[in-house]
């Protein structure tokens, strides 16, 4: 870290100084994935300057490791010949992550630009949504038949000029190129020359069907410690392969996408974006969090006598909500985590209701008794902390029950639970604690 941070303040130096030829050298003297790491770490001003300093002929390596965002802001500067060019040479299903980040009118300049070949490929893969495994697949495969023998492989693979990156086996094909199975690389090495590929070949790998999806993919690819897979369409027919690098990427994809959306931020979010792209974003959704909050507000003001006569609940008010938004989140967090891992299903969910509602019933008696003898102890009213620890423990059960129901509810809706969760969340367990808090002090005090 401190060497990243070192050389940031080399180039950012460099360029202050018009040294742009120092720049270039330091820069190109770096691996494709750490240009691109410090164009993503350099502010807006300087980022452009050093992709203008990147060596052609690493240029396309250099924008596939970028993310969503920044790939965008270089695109957008490019005519379709200009793509093509800078992306001649890497991995289709490379290519095809680039253009998918390009507007639907620009991607058949792109494709007139490539040659036939390419064209073809990358076509192959556009047809498919980039969130599925057809989206995610490399249609470069070295395939071989069961019935040639392991000494006709070796000869067959001696032809290449290089085999595809990431190869750790061939894929066994019938002629109309019906999948059956894997041959490894290892097994390969050290059969017999006059072994047939059939006696050495697994014929129980299982094949990724075209339309699952990229997170289903990732799950398989960690349940059976993959490397690559072979991708089929619904007659068995082999397609492409998909392999561990782009199954990564899914998954880091994934967890940004949690960790922000919690936040009501893109997941293509940048950290040094213009001021102008990042307040719009922003001010959406804190203005869906102001509408849930004047919700919570108006709960609160149908015990506008009741507040009046007793200050002490005003004081009081935001440690129920406060206990209740950490439960529910706790619980909501869990569930959505669960649910990425392909973990929750119909037949657990109940087992998971009643076991997170356990949970709530416990920690809210607990803290039902701790805060409700401390408020009595505070204020010298004893009534006051029985009516606390009562809604306390109302507002956990339901945190509970809200933060398992919640993401199942919007995930059948088709809305984002990572996304929507949180702030519904906060304004249940807000008008939730408020309403029993106000509401038995208006009971029992009043």
């Amino acid at each position: 870290m401190k060497l990243e941070s070192n050389l940031l303040a080399k180039l950012d130096n460099a360029i202050d100084s018009i040294t742009l030829n120092q720049v270039r050298h330091t820069l190109n003297n770096l691996s494709p994935p750490d240009i691109a790491h410090q164009l993503e770490i350099a502010p807006p001003k300087y980022r452009h300057i050093l992709w203008e300093l990147v060596d052609p002929d690493v240029s396309g390596e250099v924008l596939q490791d970028l993310s969503d965002e920044i790939q965008l802001e270089f695109l957008e500067k490019m005519d379709g010949a200009e793509v093509a060019s800078i992306t001649e040479g890497l991995n289709v299903d490379d290519i095809v992550d680039i253009l998918q980040q390009l507007p639907d009118r620009v991607i058949p300049e792109v494709l007139k630009a490539m040659s036939a070949q390419d064209r073809l490929r990358v076509e192959t893969i556009l047809t498919y949504d980039e969130d599925t495994a057809g989206g995610l697949m490399d249609t470069e495969v070295v395939t071989v038949r069961p019935d040639i023998s392991v000494d006709v492989v070796l000869r067959y693979l001696r032809r290449f000029e290089e085999i595809p990156d990431t190869t750790d086996n061939l894929f066994v094909v019938s002629r109309s190129d019906i999948f059956m199975g894997n041959l490894s690389i290892g097994k390969l090495l050290t059969s017999s020359p006059a072994t047939t590929v059939r006696e050495v070949m697994n014929s129980e790998v299982q094949a990724i069907d075209v339309n699952l999806t990229d997170s289903e993919v990732a799950h398989r690819f960690q349940r059976y410690d993959l490397v690559s897979a072979p991708v089929i369409d619904e007659h068995g027919r082999l397609l492409g392969r998909i392999t561990i690098d782009d199954v990564v990427d899914v998954i880091v994809e994934d967890a940004d996408h949690s960790l922000l959306a919690m936040a009501g931020l893109s997941d293509t979010e940048d950290t040094f974006s213009s001021v102008a792209r990042t307040a719009p974003r922003r001010a959406i959704w804190l203005g869906v969090n102001l509408i849930t909050a004047i919700l919570a507000s108006l709960a609160i003001s149908q015990f506008e006598a009741t507040l009046d006569k007793l200050v002490t609940l005003a004081i009081l008010m935001p440690i129920v909500a406060s206990m209740g938004g950490v439960a529910g989140s706790q619980t909501l967090t869990v569930v959505i985590r669960g649910m990425a891992l392909g973990q929750v299903e119909q037949s657990n969910l109940n087992w998971l209701m009643s076991k997170e509602f356990a949970v709530g019933v416990l920690n809210g008696i607990l803290y039902a008794v701790i805060v409700g003898c401390l408020v009595s102890i505070w204020f010298n009213d004893w009534d006051m902390g029985i009516i606390i620890g009562l809604a306390m423990a109302i507002n956990l059960m339901a945190a509970a029950l809200a933060g398992t129901i919640l993401p199942v509810l919007l995930r059948s809706l088709k809305i984002d639970p990572a996304l929507a969760g949180s702030v519904i969340l906060t304004t249940i367990t807000d008008v939730v604690g408020f309403v029993s808090f106000l509401g038995l002090a208006a009971v029992f005090l009043i």
